[in-house]
């Protein structure tokens, strides 16, 4: 797939001209469509790498083009232009997998950006499929090695057993036909005389006519008095004998060998004659050491490979892992996969490996896991069947690469794109009532009104209270302001910041409790800011509640004095999370409410208390509630009294 490769489809003449003359000159090669059924007609022909489409069409939409796309080509990455109002369609779009999306008008440059981060995107995939084929051949070809080396040996050691099927050997050796001549190994017949009577073919070429000579005359270091000598000993003892000897060529090369012998008996079942083979461990030894220097190679390839690498077996434990696996998930060999990412022993809800193990295809997916050291990291995995000589798959090898770094870079440039096209649609609203609110005053005025101009000036003053909050809030989420420290009184503000969700538990029939210990005092926060993260954490908790719809539904806001900390406790007995939905309830965009939530509330909240140095912990069951347990400093750290630095930002 060429990424310069780009579709642009826009039910709008005029964009796809311009866009596409300024796409053009960007480098990309350009095809156009008018809607989603016409874009997917020229998919097909044209195979795209990237597709930038409105979200808005008639026919069929830029919701319905991404779905139908991601179902044939996954890896083709989709851009979405949406216009001011379009941020309820943005997001679902986003939620369908969508890579991007740009609000009209389109700036050039962020549409260059985020044009160039889409190709950085493709080439890894495809620089990480191509880690994976190489590494499936590598181990394919020195599988095969094996076993060719093993098939070797075996036949090796069969030639011990031919013995009773060999009563008419001598008259093929003599003869210079038959199966021993076929052989790749020395094969002689020696009578009691300890004479060779007769030899194959490459006998006779690596060492020499010896028809008639004593059968150790072909041994280095054996003399006439050879007591041990492996025909002599097979005579003595009627059984077949095995020993390691070194011959010498006719040119004198010295030609080490494995030597097994065995007896033939005569029709009156006399021993007759003994036949001796020789198998030359010159090539056995080479292979050896060429197969320990391949080995070595890949074990270096394995440890040096830039992402994380681990072969499971169809138990789903782990049998072997890379440097850099080891590095963040230390001791894994022999334990479960679910276990060395922190699971707490439930398995994933799509397993690449079973799904490998079933079908015998690789297959990739994009997961969140936390290491040994509690290091939350997106991951992109795949994975990739190893197979035995007979095709059958054995284990399963799976490849992550870490893209944490990349995904908090995008979070952030698309909650900026966000945030700043649904603040700027509400500060829009608020100019225009701000605009009434002028416009009674100056009737108020005319008319020397007392009445008129108190309320004109009343709503010009709450107007420009909501805007300067707006303000301060972009401010915060997407340039990082500084915290407005202030010292609270712990038990005060909390009964304040419970008031606020009080009449909505209340009203929809949820028990509702308050329990304070002793000893809370004070501490530094922006209450602002922290009152506005514990309701959004009390919100979810009534959310939740009202979605289970049985039992007794209870929420539950709790504090208590932990020394130079405070310990606040937003629990509730709702619906419960599942293993998944806990690793990534933080995650920008990630909602269990569908189309209810955006992803926003969770992931801001948690910027909040991190920023003030707290931390937070969740403990949550299916059916069963959750609990999010929050740790705050009663003085900010140092670092905390700074705005913390965004992608992007110089310090």
């Amino acid at each position: 797939m060429d990424v310069k490769k780009l579709m642009l489809v826009d039910d709008e003449e005029g964009i796809r001209r311009f866009l596409g003359l300024s796409l053009e000159d960007m480098g990309y090669e350009v095809a156009t469509a008018a809607n989603g059924r016409e874009a997917l007609e020229l998919f097909d022909s044209f195979r795209p790498s990237i597709i930038l489409t409105d979200i808005k069409m008639p026919v069929m939409d830029g919701i319905e083009l991404l779905q139908q796309v991601k179902t044939i080509s996954p890896d083709t990455e989709v851009v979405i232009i949406s216009g001011h109002g379009d941020l309820e369609l943005a997001i679902e779009a986003l939620k369908h997998d969508a890579a991007d999306f740009i609000t009209k008008p389109i700036n050039n440059d962020v549409l260059e950006i985020s044009l160039e981060r889409l190709i950085e995107k493709i080439g890894m995939k495809q620089q990480l499929r191509e880690y994976t084929e190489n590494l499936e051949r590598l181990v394919e070809e020195k599988t095969q090695r094996i076993v060719d080396l093993e098939r070797q040996t075996a036949a090796s050691r069969v030639m011990e057993g031919l013995s009773s099927a060999l009563t008419n050997v001598a008259n093929e050796v003599e003869s210079e036909s038959g199966l021993f001549n076929e052989l790749p190994c020395l094969v002689s017949v020696h009578n009691r005389n300890q004479e060779i009577v007769a030899a194959n073919a490459l006998f006779k070429e690596r060492l020499g006519h010896f028809i008639g000579e004593k059968s150790y005359s072909i041994f280095e270091g054996r003399g006439a008095e050879c007591v041990d000598c492996p025909v002599r000993k097979t005579f003595a003892t009627g059984k077949g004998q095995r020993s390691k000897e070194i011959l010498v060529s006719e040119i004198g090369e010295r030609i080490p060998v494995s030597v097994y012998t065995a007896p033939i008996h005569n029709t009156e079942g006399e021993l007759d004659l003994v036949l001796e083979i020789s198998v030359d461990m010159t090539e056995l030894a080479r292979l050896k050491e060429e197969l320990l220097t391949t080995q070595l190679k890949f074990q270096r390839l394995f440890d040096e490979a830039p992402c994380y690498i681990s072969v499971q077996n169809p138990d789903l434990t782990i049998a072997e892992v890379n440097r850099r696996f080891k590095e963040d998930f230390p001791d894994a060999e022999g334990r479960h996969c679910d276990e060395v990412h922190q699971y707490c022993g439930a398995p994933c809800h799509e397993c690449l490996v079973t799904k490998t193990l079933e079908d015998g295809e690789s297959h990739q997916m994009e997961t969140v896991v936390t290491t040994a050291a509690g290091e939350n990291k997106n991951i992109l995995v795949w994975s990739a069947p190893i197979r035995n000589a007979f095709g059958a798959i054995t284990q399963v090898m799976e490849m992550s690469t870490d893209i944490t770094e990349i995904r908090r870079l995008q979070d952030h440039l698309t909650s900026l794109g966000i945030m700043l096209g649904s603040m700027s649609h509400g500060v829009k609203g608020m100019l225009t009532a701000l605009d009434g609110g002028i416009y009674r005053l100056e009737s108020g005025m005319r008319k020397e009104d007392p009445e008129k101009i108190a309320q004109a000036m009343e709503t010009v003053k709450t107007m420009i209270v909501r805007i300067k909050k707006m303000i301060l809030d972009i401010l915060y989420y997407a340039k990082s302001r500084a915290l407005e420290a202030e010292v609270v009184d712990v038990k005060e503000f909390l009964t304040g910041v419970a008031d606020i969700v009080r009449d909505r538990a209340e009203g929809a029939g949820i028990a509702y409790e308050c329990v304070f210990g002793d000893g809370l005092e004070t501490m530094e926060v922006d209450s602002s800011a922290f009152s506005a993260a514990l309701v959004n954490f009390l919100e979810n908790a009534v959310d939740a509640c009202a979605a289970r719809r049985n039992g007794s539904p209870r929420v539950a806001l709790r504090a208590a004095s932990k020394g130079p900390a405070v310990e606040i406790v937003v629990e509730d007995n709702g619906m419960g999370m599942d293993r998944e939905t806990r690793e990534k309830i933080f995650t920008l965009f990630f909602s269990s409410k569908g189309r209810k939530g955006t992803g926003l509330g969770l992931f801001i909240s948690n910027q909040t208390i991190e920023h003030h140095g707290g931390s937070i912990n969740v403990d949550s069951e299916p059916d069963k509630g959750t609990s999010f347990i929050i740790t705050m400093p009663r003085r900010l750290p140092d670092s905390a009294r700074q705005a913390p630095s965004q992608p992007g930002e110089c310090e």
